[in-house]
């Protein structure tokens, strides 16, 4: 199962991260914004759609820099999750399908409850946000 993902930035150097909604795998735990990869689409432009679903803003395909990726296995199936950076987009970041957002620095995700999927991506962030 192909997932995207992306670490928004802020001016301040600050990641968004979302809490998962009930009723949802992994409820209660803060993500990043994303979703699958539908038949047909290009990792980047499913991205550009989930960001624009889940919080309401827009993104140029332009303005994801591709960053890292994770592999789990699931019940029946495995994961490879494709983490962008992207610090453009139009539009206030809302929690549309999520409990809540937030921003935080890089190193305090740490703090977090995340998916186990999402967690090798903190020392990534963390790596690539200390280098500007």
């Amino acid at each position: 199962m192909l997932v995207v993902a992306a670490a928004l930035v802020d001016g301040a150097g600050r990641v968004l991260v979302q809490r998962r909604p009930p009723g949802k795998a992994l409820a209660g735990l803060w993500e990043f914004p994303g979703g699958k990869v539908e038949a047909g689409e290009t990792p980047e432009a499913a991205l550009v759609r989930e960001l624009e679903e889940e919080l309401g803003v827009v993104v140029a395909p332009t303005a994801l820099a591709p960053l890292t990726f994770a592999s789990a296995p699931l019940a029946d199936r495995h994961l490879l999750l494709l983490l962008y950076v992207c610090r453009v987009w139009t539009g206030e970041p809302q929690a549309l399908d999520a409990t809540a957002i937030a921003w935080h620095a890089p190193a305090d995700l740490r703090g977090l409850e995340m998916p186990p999927a999402d967690l090798p991506f903190i020392p990534a962030l963390e790596a690539a946000l200390a280098r500007g």
